[in-house]
């Protein structure tokens, strides 16, 4: 009663019967290395700052950005995330779950309703949805749930969908009619751009391996390529946009298959523990200044207009999340090295 009284007078709200409890399980890490860093344990539960809301977590995504903070890598970006150690030791970027108390200024949400979305990078330990329990503040990208969405498939959404959709969009600036590439397009982000472009009234070409062929043809993509079988960039055929999420042809070869006036966009290539992304983008970026071709690199941003967007094409049925596998949250050291060998076919999910 106490506990229940102090949170009044702070001006959270909440859902009976009684507040959440003091601690909850949490995924946490404290040395940088393989999988095997990552434990379940008690944590607190995060304050409720007037400003916030406080989500019980029942879902929530499993990124490459999860196996990078895992690893610390590229060593380079340890200057922010801790030199010899995590700086923060919690991992889980996309979340859906129900609201359990809101902060007393909180006015978009109140207890009860389901929603979805993630966080912005760095992470935030508190915001972190590998966990019980996670605090975003009421202005991060979190919305309430399309009603046909289960937790599952509303947590495989964020962060895959929100790269394709900006990467196809406001990078290649796709247009009905145009001709689009995506390479890597059995993949989280991938799945969620064939169904995007087609969206956006483009013909879609997928390159993917032979098991997912299907898969690909099944999001709506009117060509596929094998790549075991065919070298999508010695088929004579132009696009007006590459989507590269795979970063396994060079930038030259990529220009091979692009119109005169296309535009290739990268999707942050990671070459090499050290630097990871950064030779990459700075090959794209040197070579952009002397060929007709717009060349691009980008790093997806957490918009909260965006995944509207994404709500709305969810609602009309444009386009659905594709999750390969399911975790509950004690097998986690699995789920994300199943994400960091990178043949999962749409999103790995954790089920809390």
């Amino acid at each position: 009663m106490a506990e229940k009284a102090a949170m009044q007078q702070a001006g959270v709200s909440r859902v009976e019967p009684g507040p959440p409890p003091g601690t909850m399980k949490a995924v946490r890490f404290y040395a940088y290395g393989p999988p095997e860093v990552l434990q379940v344990e008690d944590a607190d539960v995060p304050a409720v700052g007037d400003d916030d809301v406080l989500i019980r977590v029942r879902a929530a995504a499993v990124n490459p950005l999860d196996w990078h903070g895992m690893r610390g890598a590229p060593y380079f970006a340890r200057l922010q995330m801790g030199l010899s150690r995590p700086k923060v030791n919690a991992l889980g970027n996309d979340v859906a779950g129900c609201v359990e108390a809101v902060g007393k200024n909180v006015t978009e949400f109140r207890p009860g309703d389901e929603v979805y979305g993630g966080s912005g990078v760095p992470l935030k330990a508190r915001s972190a949805s590998f966990a019980e329990y996670a605090v975003f503040p009421q202005d991060a990208m979190i919305l309430k749930k399309p009603a046909g969405l289960t937790f599952e498939q509303a947590a495989a959404v964020s962060q895959g969908a929100i790269s394709a959709l900006q990467g196809l969009r406001d990078k290649g600036r796709v247009r009905p009619g145009h001709k689009v590439l995506i390479n890597g397009a059995a993949g989280g982000v991938g799945t969620m751009a064939v169904q995007i472009a087609k969206a956006l009234g483009a013909e879609v070409t997928g390159v993917c391996s032979t098991p997912n062929v299907e898969l690909v043809r099944s999001l709506g993509a009117d060509h596929v390529i094998d790549y075991t079988k065919q070298d999508y960039t010695r088929t004579g055929k132009r696009y007006d946009i590459v989507f590269d999420l795979v970063a396994n042809r060079t930038i030259t070869e990529n220009r091979r298959v692009l119109a005169r006036k296309g535009v290739f966009v990268e999707a942050a290539p990671f070459e090499g523990l050290w630097l990871g992304p950064v030779i990459g983008m700075l090959k794209v970026v040197l070579l952009s200044l002397v060929v007709p071709q717009r060349l691009l690199f980008f790093l997806a941003r957490a918009r909260k207009a965006d995944l509207a967007a994404l709500g709305e094409l969810i609602e009309s049925g444009r386009i659905r999340p594709v999750i390969d596998r399911t975790y509950p949250l004690d097998r986690i050291s699995e789920a994300v090295g199943y994400v960091e060998r990178g043949h999962a076919k749409g999103k790995v999910v954790i089920t809390v």
